[in-house]
C-alpha cells in the first residue's frame, strides 16, 4: 500500500531529544524552544515567533490578541479546517463564510468586501496547500476597514507571496507542525507576530497569563497573574525534535517540491483523459510542495477514482467538509450560497505526498487514475 501520508525523520531527532531531557529542562522555553523560535525570525522576519502545542492553540492565541469578543464578526473561508473558525467562535464571534475561488480552494479576495460590515473585526486567510491567497487585496481592505488579518498558515512554511514568506504580511499568523506537515514534530505549532503591538502580549498569553518569561530574563523581579492566557507552550520534547527538522528544511523542500512537479508533469498530459483540474499556481504564489491535489467535475467520479486507486494499493483523500454546512454550524448559517467552497468539498482529492514517496510510486498512482 501507498499510504496517503508517511512521516519523514530525519534522523537526529532522538539525540536531540535526549540532549533535551539531559539537560534537566524539559518543560519548555528552553533552548530548543528558544533556537527555533530564534530560526523563524531571521529566516522569515517575523518580529516575534512563539512556538505552540498545535496551530489551533496559534490561531486561538491570534484571536486572544486581536480582542475578539461576543457580538464581532470575524471573515473565513467555509473550506478550512474547524480549528479557522472554532478559535473565534470560542470566544463568542460569529464567523462570516466567504467562498473560494472557482479555479482555488483559497478565499475569494474579490467577494470579502461585500461581507464586511460595522462588526467586522479580523479577516482569517487560509493559505490552502501552501498557495498564497492574493494578500495585497486583503491588506488593503484590512487598511481601509481597521481590521486584523490573520494569516491560517497551517500548510504555508518556506511558500512566498511576491517573494514575501507566507505568515508574514498580515499582523499575526498561525502556522502548524502537526505530522502531515512539509516539516514537523508530532504534534505542534507556532504563533507569528509582525505587529510590534502584539509582541508583549502574545508573550504573556503564551505563558498563562503571566509575565514569566519577562523574569526569566531578569527583568522584573517577580512574575504574577497580569492577564489572559493558557498553557500554550509546548515541552522542549518537542522542540528538539522540530528543531531536527528545521535543520533540514531546504533538503526537505527540494525532494517535496520535486515531487509536486513530476506530479503536475505526469499528470497535465492527461487532465483531459481523466476530466480533472490540476492546481491552478497564481502568478504571484510560490510552491511549497505540500499537497498536490486534483479536482474532479463531480464527486461520482471521485468516489471512483477513490476505488481504483484503493483497488492498486494507494491511498487517496479528500479533504475539507464546507464548515457552512457542517452538521455544527448547518442551521446556523444564513448566509449566501458558497458553490466554489461545495464544488472543491465534492471533488477534490488530495494524492499522497511524503518526503520518502519515490518517482515510480508516483507513476503507479497515475497510473490507477486511469480509467480501464
Amino acid at each position: 500500500m501507498i499510504p496517503f501520508n508517511k512521516p519523514f525523520l530525519i534522523g537526529s531527532e532522538l539525540k536531540y531529544i535526549e540532549d533535551a531531557v539531559l539537560s534537566g529542562k524539559i518543560s519548555g522555553n528552553g533552548i530548543f524552544t528558544q533556537k527555533c523560535q530564534a530560526f523563524f525570525e531571521k529566516e522569515y522576519g517575523f518580529k516575534k515567533a512563539l512556538l505552540t502545542t498545535s496551530c489551533t492553540d496559534a490561531l486561538e492565541m491570534c484571536a486572544i490578541l486581536a480582542n475578539i469578543k461576543e457580538g464581532d464578526e470575524v471573515i473565513v473561508p467555509s473550506y478550512t479546517f474547524v480549528s479557522t473558525a472554532i478559535a473565534f467562535i470560542r470566544q463568542g464571534a460569529k464567523v462570516i463564510f466567504a467562498d473560494s475561488y472557482e479555479d482555488n480552494p483559497n478565499i475569494d479576495a474579490n467577494k470579502i468586501e461585500a461581507l464586511i460590515t460595522s462588526k467586522t473585526k479580523a479577516i482569517v486567510p487560509v493559505h490552502y496547500a501552501g498557495i498564497a491567497c492574493d494578500m495585497d487585496k486583503i491588506m488593503q481592505l484590512a487598511e481601509k476597514y481597521n481590521l486584523v488579518v490573520i494569516e491560517d498558515a497551517a500548510q504555508a512554511i518556506d511558500s512566498f507571496y511576491k517573494g514575501k514568506p507566507l505568515g508574514s504580511i498580515g499582523h499575526m499568523a498561525a502556522f502548524s507542525f502537526h505530522e502531515t506537515k512539509n516539516i514537523i514534530a508530532g504534534e505542534g505549532g507556532m504563533l507569528a507576530i509582525n505587529d510590534s503591538k502584539y509582541c508583549e502580549r502574545a508573550e504573556i498569553i503564551w505563558e498563562k497569563g503571566t509575565n514569566r518569561s519577562r523574569f526569566f530574563r531578569g527583568e522584573v523581579d517577580k512574575y504574577g497573574w497580569v492577564d489572559t492566557g493558557s498553557s500554550f507552550l509546548p515541552s522542549e520534547i518537542i522542540a528538539a525534535f522540530l528543531w531536527a527538522q528545521i535543520e533540514n528544511l531546504q533538503k526537505i523542500q527540494t525532494k517535496r517540491k520535486e515531487l509536486w512537479e513530476y506530479y503536475y508533469e505526469k499528470l497535465n498530459s492527461l487532465k483531459d483523459e481523466l476530466n480533472i483540474q490540476l492546481p491552478a499556481l497564481p502568478e504571484y504564489a510560490t510552491n511549497n510542495g505540500h499537497i498536490f491535489f486534483i479536482v474532479f467535475s463531480n464527486i461520482e467520479d471521485r468516489t471512483n477514482a477513490i476505488k481504483r486507486l484503493k483497488n492498486n494499493g494507494v491511498l487517496a483523500v479528500f479533504h475539507y467538509i464546507s464548515l457552512h454546512s457542517s452538521p455544527y454550524y448547518n442551521d446556523k448559517y444564513s448566509g449566501a450560497p458558497l458553490p466554489n467552497t461545495d464544488k472543491f468539498t465534492d471533488c477534490l482529492l488530495r494524492l499522497p505526498m511524503f518526503y520518502e514517496l519515490s518517482f515510480s510510486q508516483i507513476d503507479t498512482i497515475v497510473e490507477s487514475l486511469k480509467v480501464k
